[in-house]
């Protein structure tokens, strides 16, 4: 029983620690936050899939990673809130491959252009409207199905063959 606890608490460490190199690595890009975001970090969603450790460990990745290249506080708490609502949709639809993967889209897709615009107060005006909400949903759902729906496929097509010998539970 201690074994799985350990190995529990292992693995989600290591995902939150890959989640944060991968965040702070793309965001020496710009493309980690803002309106058009390319969080490649967010293929790591797909790990509840395999383990329910991803689902703590993709929270405090996100939280950390968000605290480390700045983001503001409703960014923080926000981001890292859809993050961890993602993952557990993933959790919840492991039994179906793809659909695990919209999880995370869905959830960033509803919560980040509200922090978009309101937590940082980016506007996209036309015409007298503002448009904000609609544009962001927009980029930050093409930013999500890139990192989400694509890459999260082929790192999930890729762990499957190897599952047993990553995921494998001691007891």
């Amino acid at each position: 029983m201690r074994n799985s606890k350990v190995q529990f608490i292992v693995h989600a460490a290591m995902i939150a620690a890959i989640y944060v190199v991968l965040t702070y690595f793309i965001s020496a890009f710009n493309l980690a936050s803002g309106a058009i975001q390319v969080r490649i970090s967010e293929a790591l969603t797909i790990l509840p899939y395999f383990t329910p450790a991803a689902i703590p460990g993709l929270f405090v990745g996100c939280l950390l990673a968000n605290l480390l290249t700045g983001a503001a506080i409703y960014d923080v708490i926000f981001g890292s809130l859809a993050t961890l609502l993602g993952a557990v949709g993933t959790y919840l639809l492991r039994k179906h491959k793809f659909l695990c993967t919209l999880a995370p889209v869905v959830s960033n897709i509803i919560i980040i252009p509200l922090v978009l615009r309101y937590g940082y107060g980016l506007t996209m005006e036309y015409g007298g409207r503002d448009w904000s909400i609609p544009f962001y949903m927009l980029t930050v759902g093409a930013g999500e199905i890139i990192c989400c729906c694509v890459l999260g496929t082929i790192l999930l097509n890729a762990l499957a063959k190897v599952r047993n010998a990553i995921f494998k539970k001691e007891d």
